[in-house]
């Protein structure tokens, strides 16, 4: 209908022979009317759906930064808790690193203790063993200094003396000199 009313208008005008600058009262009254039907048709009809979509759209996005805030600041809570686990974390991490420092330092210690302690032992027991191999090396010569000495007194003497006799006077005559040489 209103285009039918725009076509008759726009007929109207041509058929007079005046130009496109010309003013017409008709067609200003005509187009005031349209405007004024078409103006209250979208006043009814598509403002309120436009305002409603509009109201929707402003309520959706409303919500949606609402979320993004609770969201912000869920993930700066969850970041903080992080960071305090990860601070946790390191110093339990240096806990255990001094903890195990010390118990190697303590390892160290005991093994180093147990070291000198087996190396007094074997020193000592080398100490012994040389002590009672000088000792059997000792008795040794003196069995053999004993043999010689008999057997050179025998040629010297020539004569066959009782050779238990001589062994015990040589032995007796040796212990007397290591007592003396001892107690110097």
């Amino acid at each position: 209908m209103l285009f039918a009313l725009t076509l008759f208008l726009i007929q109207e005008g041509e058929g007079s022979g005046r130009g496109p600058f010309t003013i017409n009262p008709g067609l200003i009254i005509w187009t005031l009317v349209v405007f004024g039907i078409l103006l209250v048709l979208l006043w009814r009809l598509a403002f309120p759906a436009i305002v409603r979509s509009v109201e929707e759209r402003e309520r959706r996005i409303q919500k949606q930064l609402e979320d993004a805030e609770r969201a912000n600041a869920e993930a700066q809570r969850l970041l903080d808790e992080h960071k305090k686990q990860i601070a946790a974390a390191r110093n339990e991490a240096q806990d255990i690193l001094s903890k195990a420092k010390t118990v190697a330092q303590k390892e160290r210690e005991t093994l180093l203790a147990k070291a000198r302690e087996e190396y007094d032992a074997l020193l000592s027991r080398a100490r012994k063993d040389i002590d009672t191999e000088k000792e059997k090396a000792i008795l040794a010569l003196r069995r053999e200094a004993v043999d010689l000495s008999i057997a050179a007194a025998s040629r010297v003497i020539e004569a066959n003396l009782d050779t238990d006799a001589n062994r015990r006077l040589v032995t007796d005559f040796l212990e007397s000199l290591s007592k003396a040489e001892k107690q110097r």
